[in-house]
């Protein structure tokens, strides 16, 4: 039978030396050579392999680092906020306390007249008329207030005849002149709301209050309180509405009042 097994190929190798000494030769199979190389390539690859490894949980555990230290930030930003939070808070509450001592106080208390302690809200005409009737030229509010509408001029004074005065609710409403009270009550629209005739055509409007202190037929000195603000009637927030009428018509009140 003829034997038809390939023979095995060899690799020689020669190592001569410098100088002309003994050389040596190695010869290896050509198949134990291709497995040198596919060790050295698994070698390799692995090697290369375990760096990018490496490399990628390096740049893992840096952007932890970094997450860790804006977290620290973030915690320490979120303390200060909490502090400041705090310390606002704080100072709001002095500041209520503050205005609650001083928020009633009168501009001028000369001129204030203060409603008895006796009754809230008299019901007759009972109390000593003033000397005369005198125009609507004071401020409404014995504080400065915020006015956060005006008359609508030129579009349709119906919609809007006076001023929208924001103030803490219990402020005091004043009479911006002397006068006789001829309507009070309350509606739907104005609340509870005060009219003041001042004599020569002028009355004043009074509108959104907490509480009244005069009655129909009550004669009322200039600057006496004649309610306490609210937010009674279509209302959405505490406020005064403030008008001022001429023969029926209304006038834009910052002509003839002075805000503080």
């Amino acid at each position: 039978m003829k034997d038809t097994e390939k023979p095995r190929r060899y690799l020689t190798i020669m190592l001569v030396p410098d100088g002309g000494g003994e050389h040596r030769n190695f010869r290896i199979s050509y198949r134990r050579l291709r497995l040198v190389g596919l060790l050295g390539t698994v070698v390799a690859f692995s090697l290369t392999l375990m760096a990018g490894s490496w490399w990628y949980l390096a740049a893992r555990a840096s952007k932890v680092r970094t997450l860790e230290t804006q977290l620290a930030r973030a915690q320490a930003d979120s303390s200060r906020v909490e502090a400041l939070a705090r310390q606002m808070q704080l100072i709001e509450q002095q500041y209520g306390d503050i205005r609650g001592l001083f928020g009633k106080t009168p501009d001028a208390p000369s001129d204030l007249w203060l409603p008895p302690a006796t009754d809230a809200r008299p019901r007759s005409p009972s109390r000593t008329p003033p000397d005369e009737a005198s125009k609507p030229t004071s401020w409404p509010l014995t504080e400065r207030g915020f006015v956060t509408q005006g008359l609508l001029e030129g579009v349709n004074t119906e919609d809007h005849p006076g001023l929208d005065i924001a103030i803490p609710t219990d402020s005091y409403v004043r009479a911006a002149g002397g006068g006789t009270v001829v309507d009070e009550g309350q509606d739907s629209v104005y609340g509870r709301y005060v009219v003041i005739d001042h004599g020569d055509g002028y009355t004043s409007v009074y509108g959104h209050a907490s509480m009244l202190f005069v009655s129909r037929g009550q004669h009322v000195r200039q600057d006496e309180v004649i309610a306490l603000s609210g937010s009674t009637g279509r209302s959405t927030a505490p406020h005064l509405h403030f008008e001022i009428l001429h023969n029926g018509e209304p006038v834009d009140p910052l002509t003839m009042v002075t805000q503080p």
